[in-house]
């Protein structure tokens, strides 16, 4: 094989540049080009890379063990990082699960649902209804709550595909309800979905508080995270939150469940947890729910790696850097100020239909008409070229397409929780010039000057 082609089979047909070093919100490949991380990854490295203090706290572990098997010993970095875990959860979800990513955590959380629900004699509830459109993970029942053919279509039938109710995505509604209202209409779909599916059969609700990359940095109104909390009481649904992607301060909170004060029953998390230092996710639950399957004989479930000493030390760390450094604040505020810039190249490009999340999980959609939000033709692939027009600038983004995977292009922009302005500055800049020259190849008018 030549030196452009891998034994890797997830290697793309043009592969990139061989990574070299990462120093804070920079990459680095072998050639020395340096990148803005524009995008921390798969909206993981939130506190950037190679952070000497992390790097050192592992090294100080790899030196005592680097695995220890969680059937035959406890280890003191997963007992502690599960009690600051702990500290840091809504009130009651006190007991924590250890996982190696996003996947296993969402897995691992539909498991946890549905054996608490047999030890309390409802074996009937096995649906987890979740939104569309959403990604909750690529293993078989993670595929199971995302659906549709872009991910799941060739595995449908290694799996039962749970129920769907439609995601939040009120920017597109050309109505004249207020957003509150707006927010109870999509709640609402809940309601209808429990009943039709069986309110006896409905296991669990499952969402992200604010969208990953199928939805774009979705945010739902205010009122649509009240009512699914009243929802899933009245029926007796266990309320899920993935925060996979939002969680260990990626939206300004440590959990995406604090801007609007929502306790769920379970939360999974990865990405952030572990920042990129090492795999890492958590499943956090209520007491009464985990005593219970204990009772039981156990939560029949593990992965070899739980509570991997490594990983955890490495999380304890990560977890340290925000506290001691304030980082979570930092990036909320560096939020306010790339989200207004983001904003501001509205003026500049009409082909930009709108810009939403919150924290450092943003985004922004091109459409070819604002008024109606029709996007743009989905043949100029929109959602790949920009991505590449960046990153031969040196600035590396996120995307993915909105509208059942086909169409509706939305761009991630979700830089590490310490970016500076300055920072911010120059990230805009590389952003500003790659959209110039997608405008220039599309004909598509630029009409005012936005700052760089």
């Amino acid at each position: 094989m030549t030196e452009n082609q891998s034994h890797l089979f997830y290697q793309s047909r043009q592969p990139r540049p061989f990574l070299d070093r990462g120093e804070g919100i920079y990459l680095y490949d072998e050639s020395g080009k340096r990148y803005i991380d524009g995008s921390s990854g798969a909206m993981v490295s939130n506190i950037g890379h190679s952070n000497p203090t992390v790097l050192a706290k592992m090294k100080a572990q790899m030196d005592r063990a680097t695995f220890g098997y969680r059937l035959h010993f406890r280890t003191r970095p997963s007992e502690d990082l599960a009690a600051r875990l702990a500290a840091r959860m809504p009130a009651g979800l006190d007991r924590i699960f250890f996982v190696s990513g996003g996947s296993e955590a969402v897995e691992t959380a539909e498991k946890l649902a549905r054996q608490y629900a047999v030890t309390q004699g409802q074996h009937s509830r096995w649906k987890v209804i979740s939104r569309s459109p959403a990604y909750h993970g690529g293993t078989l029942g993670a595929l199971a709550l995302t659906g549709g053919k872009l991910f799941a279509g060739p595995f449908a039938p290694m799996f039962r595909e749970m129920p769907h109710v439609k995601a939040p995505q009120t920017y597109l509604d050309l109505d004249n309800l207020t957003e509150e209202a707006r927010g109870i209409r999509y709640a609402e779909m809940l309601r209808e979905r429990i009943e039709a599916e069986g309110p006896e059969t409905v296991l669990a609700f499952i969402m992200e508080p604010v969208g990953g990359a199928s939805t774009g940095a979705l945010v739902a109104p205010d009122s649509y995270y009240t009512r699914i909390r009243e929802i899933c009481d009245e029926y007796g649904v266990i309320l899920i939150y993935d925060e996979v992607m939002t969680g260990a301060g990626r939206t300004g909170t440590f959990l995406a469940c604090e801007h609007w004060g929502i306790t769920p029953d379970i939360v999974a998390m990865s990405k952030g947890l572990g920042a990129g230092y090492a795999p890492l996710g958590a499943v956090a639950a209520r007491a009464d729910m985990v005593e219970a399957l204990l009772d039981a004989g156990g939560f029949l479930h593990g992965f070899t790696y739980a509570g991997n000493p490594l990983a955890c030390a490495a999380g304890l760390a990560v977890l340290d850097e925000m506290e001691e450094h304030g980082i979570i604040e930092h990036g909320a505020q560096m939020g306010e100020v790339l989200k207004a810039r983001l904003e501001a190249l509205m003026e500049r490009y009409p082909f930009i239909g709108h810009v939403r999340g919150k924290g450092l999980l943003l985004a922004f959609e091109m459409v070819s008409d604002r008024a109606t939000m029709a996007p743009l033709p989905k043949e100029w692939n929109a959602y790949s070229e920009l991505v590449e027009l960046a990153y031969d600038r040196g600035l590396i983004i996120y995307s993915r397409r909105t509208r059942g995977g086909v169409e509706g292009d939305h761009f991630l922009v979700c830089p590490p929780l310490i970016i500076t302005e300055a920072q911010i500055d120059e990230l805009m800049a590389i952003l500003i010039d790659a959209l110039d020259a997608f405008a220039a190849a599309h004909d598509l008018p630029v009409q005012a000057e936005a700052a760089a």
